[in-house]
């Protein structure tokens, strides 16, 4: 089976790391190639990916109980992204494991483009959430 691994760190507190990443209406914000979500239930959601209006792609989402893994599983391409949260001294250390089935080897490397690329928006789109309220 077909996986990579990838992970950076943010300054951002992980309470804000987890705010975007355990709800899938602001996967949008950061999560590269999706172009719509919508039919957002307990256990999963639709995605609509960018340039595919009419390709629904339902996902089954799990997270844990302390704030600290989010596990996306497509229901269509069998595609599986565990992302895992560990507190740092100075913010927060985003990893994501992404396993792929055989049938889906081909994707392997666009996914590690998307993924890495999604994954220093979710880091950076924290860390500017962050931020303390402007003066006025």
């Amino acid at each position: 089976m077909p996986t990579f691994d990838d992970s950076t760190a943010s300054p951002a507190p992980i309470e804000e790391v987890w705010k975007l990443l355990y709800d899938p209406t602001r996967f949008m914000e950061w999560w590269v190639g999706i172009e719509k979500i919508d039919a957002v239930g307990p256990d999963g959601f639709t995605l609509y990916p960018e340039g595919y209006p009419d390709f629904p792609m339902p996902q089954q989402l799990r997270t844990d109980g302390d704030g600290h893994r989010v596990l996306v599983s497509c229901l269509v391409s069998d595609l599986v992204f565990e992302w895992r949260l560990e507190p740092l001294d100075d913010g927060t250390r985003i990893a994501v494991h992404v396993e792929l089935t055989e049938e889906e080897a081909h994707r392997l490397e666009s996914q590690r483009g998307v993924v890495g690329a999604s994954l220093r928006s979710l880091a950076a789109l924290a860390a500017s959430t962050d931020e303390p309220p402007a003066r006025g």
